[in-house]
This record gives structure tokens, sequence and C-alpha cells, in this order.
């Protein structure tokens, strides 16, 4: 059925149903724009720090339980880690990592029910002889709010389901460069699951983690690999060596702090990763690396968007416009948005609140922000008008 329109008039303009808010799906959220959630959120680092790796502790042992491939671990901590910088829970991680998993099993097609993932997590604390099926009553409540979330769960993703997987091209580069299978390319391995645990998957593309992890690799077991060290390959990927640095630090970041919760941290000493962050730190300083690649930039307006998204173009170092413009945190629920036949507070009819639709094109958002605006420009004239004044008489 066709909007009807209003026939309320605010100054005099015909006012009709609201536009509603479009909402860009965003591969890509680098580290202001989490430091920006973080920090609204309220929560201290140390406590969101724990909340985090603990559970994707959970969504990784959860998954090997039920036999999953390593793709839906990393689509299902990527859907966390996005679901927690909007809707941060202060309370537990058990019900966004199940409804992370959950939601990630019917993206990757390793269809699983709500029920099965509960009841896996359930049996890990128990013997073989005390274990329970899915069909128990204990998981029937847990199981309708994991469903519950896992709409949430797609709207902080923006609906965007193009996810990155790096360790198929971690282990084609370690084989290409002969890297020595048991032991630096297991770490390698190992070390694009630990990847998992931080947000660099949020902020890098494939090849810029995959390289990141297998020379870290080398760096651990002495194994040095030119090519990926000095950046010689990277413009045949398409990235730089800051991105691949900014990984790296992140992954040290990780090993030196939370060493015990990562699986290639409790293998070595933490001297060593501290003596590779140094070498690392003195090569950023030396190239004038930043240390994150992105930085916030000022507020700019084109093309009726709002501002930037932060990416920026190495090769002349200038603003990229984009229409991905809107942050993580104006993503909001059906729940949290005022009904369109609401009046508002400031009593305008017509200024409401409309739904909130997400699109994945940026061109076609760019478009219709276009056409709409044209009907929200308010037009001003200036008229002059001569006035002849009697002259009083004394």
């Amino acid at each position: 059925m066709a909007p009807s329109y209003s026939s309320d008039t605010v100054e005099g303009a015909l006012v009709g149903p609201h536009p509603s808010y479009i909402q860009i799906a965003k591969p890509y959220i680098f580290d202001h724009q989490v430091q920006k959630c973080m920090k609204s959120a309220g929560i201290p680092e140390a406590k969101d720090d724990s909340i985090r790796l603990q559970g994707v502790a959970w969504i990784d042992s959860v998954r090997k339980a039920l036999h999953l491939p390593v793709r839906t671990y990393n689509t299902a901590v990527v859907y966390y880690h996005k679901f927690r910088l909007l809707h941060p829970d202060t309370n537990g991680f058990i019900d966004a990592a199940g409804a992370a998993l959950f939601a990630a099993c019917k993206i990757e097609d390793t269809l699983k029910k709500s029920k099965e993932i509960l009841c896996a997590a359930y049996n890990l604390k128990l013997s073989p002889a005390e274990q329970v099926t899915p069909d128990d009553q204990m998981f029937e409540s847990h199981s309708k709010v994991i469903i519950g979330l896992e709409r949430l769960m797609l709207e902080a993703s923006g609906f965007d389901f193009r996810n990155r997987s790096p360790q198929r091209l971690v282990l084609k580069l370690a084989k290409y460069y002969h890297v020595d299978r048991e032991t630096a390319g297991k770490t390698a391995y190992n070390i694009s699951l630990d990847l998992y645990r931080t947000f660099a998957p949020l902020k890098q593309t494939t090849p810029a983690m995959a390289i990141a992890c297998v020379e870290l690799a080398g760096r651990i077991h002495e194994d040095h690999i030119e090519d990926l060290e000095t950046g010689k390959v990277y413009r045949r990927w398409s990235i730089t060596r800051p991105q691949v640095m900014e990984t790296l630090l992140d992954l040290l970041d990780l090993y030196t702090h939370h060493r015990s919760s990562t699986a290639v941290g409790p293998e070595h000493a933490l001297e060593q990763f501290i003596s590779i962050r140094i070498t690392l730190n003195q090569e950023a300083s030396a190239q004038n690396f930043p240390r994150f690649t992105v930085t916030p930039l000022k507020k700019l307006k084109a093309n009726g968007t709002k501002a930037t998204n932060g990416a920026t173009d190495h090769k002349d170092k200038k603003s990229i416009i984009s229409p991905r413009d809107d942050p993580i945190k104006n993503i909001r629920s059906p729940q949290e948005m005022v009904p369109i036949n609401s009046t508002p507070s400031n009593g305008k009819p017509g200024l409401r609140d409309g739904t909130v639709r997400f699109m994945l094109d940026p061109e076609r958002v760019r478009d219709e922000k276009l056409a709409v605006a044209e009907f929200f420009k308010e037009e001003e004239e200036e008229y002059e008008v001569e006035v002849e004044r009697e002259r009083r008489r004394g």
C-alpha cells in the first residue's frame, strides 16, 4: 500500500512521511571508530578486553565441539566484535557469543540449531556419562534469547555478509616461501586464529592479515622472509607496509598482555615477543609509520553525505569521500526507533524518526540522498522595499 501523506504543514510547506535512514554496510571499521564506541559505552579497557577474550574463547571451544570449519569461527567472531561495539554487555558474554555463532552457522551454510550450540557449550563442563541432549528443557528459555539476538546481530553488521578468511592465504604464502611446515608454518596458522582475538579483522584486508601472520611466525622462529619484511610484494596485493605493521603490533599487544589466552603465546617466552616488538617499533619510528594506519579526519561534506569514513589514499595522501559515513554507533534497532505515527517532542508534525534501511551499494545510496535532498532544501528570497517617511512638521 502506498504511504499516505499528511496534510499538516510546517511553516506553510507540505509535509510527508520521513524518507527513512540509510545505513551503509561497512566491511571495515577503523581503530578510532572502535575507540569511539568503547568510550561511549563507558566500559574500562581492561574489562572490555576480558569480556572480548572470554567470548572469543567460548566461540572457539564450542565450534571445536561441534566440528565446525574455521570460516564459521571467523564469521562468528567478527559478528561478535561488531555486536559488542554497538550493544556492550557488561554482565556477560555467553548470549552475544551464542547468537554470533548461531548467525555464522547460517551464513556459512553450516547449520546448527540454537539448542545444539547451547548443549555443546554445556557438555564441555561435564563428563561423557553426564552429558545431556539438545532437546533438554533447560535450553528452552536460553534458546529463545539467542534467536531474539540474531536480528540485532545482523543489524549490527549492517546485513553485510562479505567476510574474510586469511587462513587459506596463510597456507599458500607459507608454501610459496618454503616455510617449514612443522614449525613456522604451524605457528603462522595458529597466529591467524589468534588474530581474531583482536580488532584487526575489522580493520584490515585478507592479504594484510595473512602476510602479518607469516612474517610474525618467521620472526618467532628466526626464519626471516625478506620479501615480506621489506614490502617487495605489497603492491601486488594492494596493501602498504603501515597496514601490515599495524596488524603486527596488534598481535604483539595481544601476546604481551594476554599471552595465556592465546594458542601461540604459551609456547614462547614473553621476552621473545618483547624483542620482536622493539625491532618493529624501531622500524616504524625510522620510517615514520603511524601506530594506526587510518586516523580521524575533519568533518567534510560532499555529495550529500555527512563525512568521510576515515579512508585515506596512501598514494596522494588525500581524503577519499565515501558515502560510508555513518559511524557504527548510529545503527539503531527498531525498538529504539520512534514510530512514524507518533508525535515528536518538539510538537512539529512531519519531523519524525523513520525506519532504518540497510544497503550495500554506495552509489545507489548517494543517488538517493541527492534525490531526496531536493525536497528538503530550504530556499529563501530577499526583497528590498523602499519606504517613504513623512517629514515631521516642526
